[in-house]
């Protein structure tokens, strides 16, 4: 006769597993028993967290943080780190599975405040399951913004876009095609103040990290700089501060350059001069007019500001004074 496994007592779900014909258990692990033997633990899923953090740079962090986690049984799939000589400043990410943990991400979390107040560190530790919320800005160009659509549709940016904010009305058939909300918040020099008002207010309603500027033509005031301080990504041609004011491309054009760049960087009330997150650059030769040099500049912006998205939303950026460390 055949030997029916039979289940530890504990309150168990109802339902049963249709490919398995088990009943389905707790979270937490719970043993399947037969002959008073165990067969199997059963165990929920697991997930990847991200640690991330910051401190001044000292003789065994490493040791100290990485010994925390080992011992709380946190299972470490990904580590990068880097001391700046310069700074003296210690930057740590961190990737690991929750499954053998002891008591819990928040239990875990707890712990690594009190190292946190002896190392006079800052971390932060979220699931890789939660997609970071972001908001776009555009005006009327819409390279930039078309490329983060494609990609946040194709499943190469892990994000979820919340809403694409605009002073113009030009891209709301293109932003509207993906299904995402479209705000129209037209601004003038009268208005500005009430028109950063609303953007600040769909973030929070919605919930938004990161508000990343697709081509948004406004300068945005000291102000709403200083509150979205490591929240916002703008993108412009890598010829500023050299060629300034109207037609770069053309003053770059009499000036015989022989590369085309982009650079992606933090918002700051500095214009065009926060910390930079990526660069890119094509060559070109003599033989590249003004027109052609634009869309080579396009093709650069919009790689460099879906690459700067990509890494700040993957927790790799770290601001380290008027600089950023990548790892």
């Amino acid at each position: 006769m055949a030997i029916q496994p039979r289940l530890l007592p504990t309150k168990v779900s109802t339902e049963k597993s249709a490919d398995r014909g088990i009943l389905l258990l707790p979270e937490t692990c719970q043993l399947l028993v037969r002959n008073g033997e165990k067969m199997s633990e059963v165990k929920s899923a697991s997930q990847n967290y991200l640690l991330t953090f910051k401190c001044p740079d000292r003789l065994g962090i490493l040791a100290k943080v990485s010994g925390l986690l080992f011992s709380q049984g946190a299972f470490v799939t990904e580590f990068s780190h880097y001391g700046d000589p310069d700074t003296e400043m210690f930057f740590g990410r961190m990737v690991f599975k929750n499954d053998l943990l002891k008591a819990g991400v928040e239990d875990l979390e707890v712990r690594l405040r009190d190292l946190a107040g002896e190392l006079d560190m800052k971390f932060e530790i979220r699931s890789l399951a939660n997609r970071p919320k972001i908001m776009l800005a555009v005006s009327k160009y819409d390279h930039c913004l078309n490329m983060l659509l494609t990609k946040w549709k194709s499943g190469a940016l892990n994000v979820e876009i919340v809403g694409v904010v605009s002073n113009h009305d030009d891209c709301r058939g293109l932003v509207e095609w993906y299904g995402i909300p479209y705000y129209h918040l037209p601004v003038t020099k009268e208005t500005k103040a009430q028109q950063e008002n609303a953007i600040l207010n769909l973030m929070d309603e919605s919930e938004a990290e990161l508000l990343v500027l697709a081509r948004y033509m406004q300068i945005l005031s000291d102000d709403l700089c200083s509150k979205l301080g490591g929240r916002a990504i703008n993108i412009h041609h890598s010829f500023l501060p050299g060629f300034k004011g109207a037609k770069p491309y053309h003053q770059a054009h009499e000036r015989g350059v022989k590369i085309i760049g982009a650079t992606a960087h933090y918002v700051t009330a500095d214009l065009d001069e926060g910390p930079i997150i990526v660069q890119e650059i094509r060559q070109i030769d003599h033989s590249y007019r003004p027109e052609n040099m634009v869309l080579v500049g396009h093709d650069t912006e919009a790689v460099a500001l879906s690459h700067a998205v990509r890494l700040h939303c993957d927790g790799r950026v770290f601001m380290n004074g008027h600089r950023t460390v990548i790892i």
